[in-house]
């Protein structure tokens, strides 16, 4: 059975076409991916019990709201409006690996195009960043992207390095092997390319 290649990989064999990364090949990738690693370990700080303290607060508080039967749906609904207005302003009531998906998110959607799907699995893969499925649903939930205009630069990149039909491409931008973007997503990226 042939492996499926991830996004890296497919950053790697899209790089390798070019003359002057021809020599850089995938290290210059590596070297990248590590650099931001690194900035995103210095940012989010060491891992002390400190900073683990929020997740576990969280977790236990969504554990006792779902053991709770007499709470009432009143008293529900204001407990979400008071999580959403602290998200909102701030607050560190998000997770400390959310805010870290986050960061790894947004270095990923400027170093290449990604869709939601895409970057959800290159944050959760065991290859990739591994950061839990809520932290990476909360980063691509979060994250500032255009996921049309994510598609379309995935799509200009399939044509001009790649030299593929538009069928090709969408093929490509919409397969669960590919780039996992939607149909829609997939048609605007086909209308507005250039030829």
């Amino acid at each position: 059975m042939q492996e499926q290649a991830g996004p890296v990989t497919r950053a790697c064999l899209l790089l390798r076409r070019h003359r002057a990364v021809r020599r850089l090949g995938c290290a210059l990738i590596v070297f990248v991916i590590v650099i931001i690693v690194i900035v995103l370990s210095a940012a989010g700080g060491g891992g002390d019990s400190a900073s683990d303290a929020p997740v576990a607060t969280v977790e236990s508080t969504a554990g006792s709201e779902s053991t709770a039967p007499e709470e009432t749906t009143e008293e529900a609904t204001t407990t979400e409006e008071a999580a959403e207005e602290s998200t909102e302003s701030g607050s560190s009531e998000v997770p400390e690996e959310g805010e870290n998906a986050l960061a790894s998110a947004e270095s990923y959607i400027e170093i290449m195009a990604f869709s939601k799907k895409g970057l959800y699995d290159q944050l959760t893969s065991e290859y990739g960043d591994q950061f839990p499925e809520d932290a990476a649903q909360y980063a691509v939930d979060n994250v500032e992207a255009d996921w049309n205009a994510e598609a379309l630069e995935a799509a200009k990149t399939y044509q001009s390095e790649m030299s593929m039909s538009k069928e090709a491409i969408r093929d490509q931008l919409t397969s669960e092997y590919g780039d996992q973007f939607t149909e829609e997503q997939a048609q605007y990226a086909i209308d507005h390319l250039d030829g």
